[in-house]
């Protein structure tokens, strides 16, 4: 009768997991790098309850085990040693359990206050206005639900687990039986979920998204431009670009704002783009994208950047439009699609493409580029943003690479699964943190969480330089599977400025609080999260700057691209 009773959904729940699901819950409230909505808060405190169940549990069961030994003993200690089991099972249980209630219940509301509090600090630390602490009192309720949930879910999966083990256990012995349900279980229950379930979800994302993509945006019209892919003289179709890809082109600045912001004659800036449909593979479309850098004159401007997009196949306008700006529309931007699927999705399923995309492109370009002349040959400058950094990076080697390929690169954001910036952060020169490294000296490679950042180390910083614009609060840059069990340096060393200095990791929770943060990344303030509004500018100043260019240039620039991409997004 117990063991039926400990297999039932309404079971009595464990002890040791009802101690560690309470522990996990508290740490669960504890801040992240962004602030978070209590409903947010309340699906991530179920998950982590859900975990510190299953992991006390497992460890309640393994220390039983070790100590099932120690029964023999009991049993040969004669009858005093037996009055003194029995009175545990009549009483020491009960108030043990009592005694893990009490003490839960007041841990969780403390931690629900304090947890309400450091949110409140958050949202101050970042320029914004803290919600109301009453919506706190919400958490408890979404996470007990999604506990619940989850925690019948594993029953039901032990129960059919236990019923299989005793049906082979008629022609196996009873041992190698459990194992073998406990096994034959878990396979089906991850073929049904991710062979299945995570399949057809897929397979839905990949449909919407693929007719979103043949959407056009609010306002974006066909250009007429010689100089902009999707024109009537263009080699690439309008219908081709996709939705970004049109917005892109459609979006190239008009030659009398390029003039009256620079005091001098412009020239129509070139933006050249090849959608995922223009061609049908990789190879083929940045093959066509530079048989368009042709068409277009690209090779005689002054400036030609090689932009990785993001997983929709957005360009971040200011990046672009801002180099265009400082040099009059004497420019030549080209980009192409590798997917139609929002970034957190690409790089799940497919970031290979990415990687693919941002090399194929460079090398097709750089072969074309250094096949012309030396000195007539335009500045060649590397551009990519989030899953797009992770791309463009992809086409180089290391640092040397960098210099001896380009004329300047700019990373915004990189994921920290990118290797070369992982590679560059590694090998950091000693003292320098990893939320801002310094890579030798600085020589080449400067890394930033402010444009102002990039003044430091005060050694010379010959051309060409690379950047990377990372903010210390930004979860795409510092998620990785690695939180799970592994404390990362930016948690061991002095916190970036926009991170509260209490913030500590914690073993599950910490990576679960970073997976959530991602979700509102973007929704972050400008100068936070993974929101760069502004500074990439400040970035292609320090980088490419043309002659007579200043700080009171930059500030102007940054103005006007402020209220001229007001509402844009990725």
């Amino acid at each position: 009768m117990g063991e039926r009773r400990r297999l039932r959904l309404n079971a009595p729940l464990d002890t040791a997991g009802v101690v560690l699901a309470t522990t996990f819950f508290s740490l669960s409230l504890t801040p992240s790098l962004l602030p978070r909505p209590w409903a947010l808060q309340g699906v991530i405190a179920g998950v982590l309850t859900a975990t510190g169940y299953l992991v006390g549990v497992i460890a309640g069961t393994l220390v039983r085990r070790t100590a099932a030994g120690a029964a023999r003993w009991w049993r040969a200690a004669g009858s005093r040693a037996e009055r003194w089991r029995a009175a545990w099972r009549r009483t020491g249980r009960r108030r043990v359990r009592r005694l893990v209630a009490t003490f839960g219940c007041g841990l969780g509301a403390a931690s629900l206050v304090m947890g309400a509090r450091a949110q409140r600090d958050i949202y101050v630390l970042m320029g914004m206005k803290p919600p109301e602490r009453l919506g706190y009192l919400g958490v408890p309720l979404v996470a007990a639900a999604l506990f619940l949930a989850l925690l019948s879910v594993a029953r039901t999966l032990r129960i059919a687990a236990r019923a299989l083990g005793r049906l082979l256990g008629r022609w196996f012995p009873a041992t190698a039986a459990q194992f073998a349900a406990g096994l034959g279980v878990g396979v089906l229950a991850v073929f049904l979920t991710d062979g299945i379930l995570t399949e057809a979800l897929l397979k839905g994302a990949d449909r919407s998204f693929a007719a979103i993509n043949t959407e056009t945006a609010p306002g974006v019209t066909r250009p007429a431009a010689v100089t902009l892919s999707g024109s009537p003289s263009s080699l690439v179709s309008w219908a081709s670009l996709g939705l970004e890809g049109r917005a892109f082109v459609a979006d190239a600045p008009a030659v009398g704002e390029l003039s009256r912001f620079g005091g001098r004659p412009a020239v129509a800036p070139i933006r050249v783009y090849a959608g995922l449909d223009s061609a049908a593979t990789a190879r083929e479309r940045a093959a066509l994208a530079v048989r368009e850098l042709e068409r277009t004159g690209a090779f005689g401007r002054k400036v030609l950047c090689v932009i990785t997009t993001t997983g929709t196949g957005w360009v971040d306008p200011q990046a672009a439009t801002a180099l265009e700006f400082m040099y009059g529309g004497d420019t030549a931007l080209v980009s192409m699609q590798y997917s139609y699927l929002p970034s957190w999705l690409s790089f799940l399923v497919d970031r290979e493409r990415a990687r693919t995309a941002g090399r194929e492109l460079f090398d097709q370009v750089y072969a074309r580029w250094s096949a012309l002349p030396a000195g007539h040959r335009p500045k060649l400058l590397v551009f990519g943003e989030s899953l797009g950094a992770f791309g463009a990076e992809s086409a180089f080697g290391g640092d040397r690479d960098l210099r001896e390929r380009t004329d300047g690169a700019l990373f915004v954001g990189p994921p920290d699964s990118s290797a070369l910036w992982r590679r560059l952060v590694d090998g950091r020169d000693p003292g320098t943190r990893e939320a801002l490294p310094v890579y030798r000296g600085g020589e080449t490679v400067r890394f930033a969480n402010r444009p102002s950042d990039l003044d430091f180390p005060a050694s010379p910083w010959n051309a060409p330089r690379v950047v990377y614009l990372q903010h210390p609060s930004d979860p795409i840059v510092w998620w990785t599977p690695r939180l799970v069990l592994t404390r990362p340096d930016w948690l061991e060393e002095r916190h970036g400025d926009d991170v509260l200095p209490w913030i500590r990791w914690y073993p599950f929770v910490t990576f679960w609080q970073i997976t959530a943060d991602l979700v509102f990344s973007l929704d972050a303030p400008p100068g936070h999260g993974h929101d760069y509004d502004g500074e990439v500018i400040a970035a292609w100043a320090r980088i490419a700057p043309p002659g007579g260019w200043d700080d009171a240039r930059t500030a102007a620039l940054t103005t006007l691209l402020a209220h001229r991409h007001a509402g844009s997004g990725a």
